[in-house]
């Protein structure tokens, strides 16, 4: 069994007891907490850090926290606890970056075809906060599925370290690219390259199509995106630019 590192340790600590905690206090922990669309009465400056500790499930936080203990530890090994923690937060950054920028895209499309319907911003956000409260609305027929996924976008927040994860999993695969790996019920070794691309190639199409081909569809498939993006980039920086080349053999 590979040894923790001190700051993966750390890390799984702090996102246990965050979770815990947030399992006592309730609905007001995710208030707080949780990543709110900015435009929402919930959103605080605060949230852009404190999501990435927050989990919506044991079954969330347990992947997450194993894919943290499986890659983490090694990767700090071999790059540093300073490099390790900065593209562990910069990840967890750019993954809510990009999820909010989508999240904006589908919450501007709703909220204008409203405007050109004669709404005023008082009446959007009036049926938003009904909508969300009764989990009904009634808007003119065309402008259905847009505001459905205005709606969404508003009132969903965003939790969880997946982000942050996603661009520690795709660190190590440019570090340690031809390692073998094995899935759950897959006896057979893959390519660290393989795995992590054909994972980031799942998440783009979930992202475009809005589909959930992995588990739920209530899944922030670009903040995945997003991490892996960050994680890769900066990792092949350092790679090509700032270490001993022998070193990554």
């Amino acid at each position: 069994m590979q040894r923790i590192t001190d700051t993966v340790k750390t890390l799984l600590i702090a996102n246990v007891l965050v979770f815990l905690g947030s399992q006592l206090i309730g609905s007001q922990a995710t208030e707080y907490f949780a990543l709110w669309f900015p435009k929402n009465d919930h959103f605080r400056f605060w949230q852009v850090l404190t999501h990435m500790f927050m989990h919506a499930s044991i079954a969330h936080i347990f992947f997450n926290m194993f894919a943290l203990w499986m890659f983490g530890s090694i990767l700090e090994q071999t790059i540093g606890q300073k490099r390790f923690l900065f593209l562990y937060f910069s990840a967890g950054l750019a993954a809510a970056a990009l999820q909010l920028s989508f999240t904006y895209l589908n919450y501007h499309s709703g909220f204008q075809d409203l405007l050109n319907a004669g709404w005023s911003p008082d009446e959007i956000k009036d049926m938003m906060d009904n909508a969300l409260r009764t989990g009904h609305f009634r808007v003119p027929e065309d402008t259905v599925d847009s505001v459905r996924s205005m709606i969404r976008a508003y009132g969903t927040p965003m939790v969880g370290a997946s982000g942050a994860i996603f661009g520690i999993v795709a660190a190590f695969a440019v570090v340690y690219p031809n390692l073998p790996l094995y899935l759950f019920f897959i006896p057979i070794p893959i390519k660290a390259k393989y795995l992590v691309g054909g994972y980031f190639v799942i998440e783009l199409f979930s992202g475009f199509t809005g589909t959930g081909i992995l588990g739920s569809h209530n899944v922030a498939h670009w903040a995945h995106v997003g991490g892996a993006v960050l994680g890769f980039l900066v990792m092949w920086y350092w790679k090509k630019n700032q270490f001993n080349r022998n070193r990554w053999n």
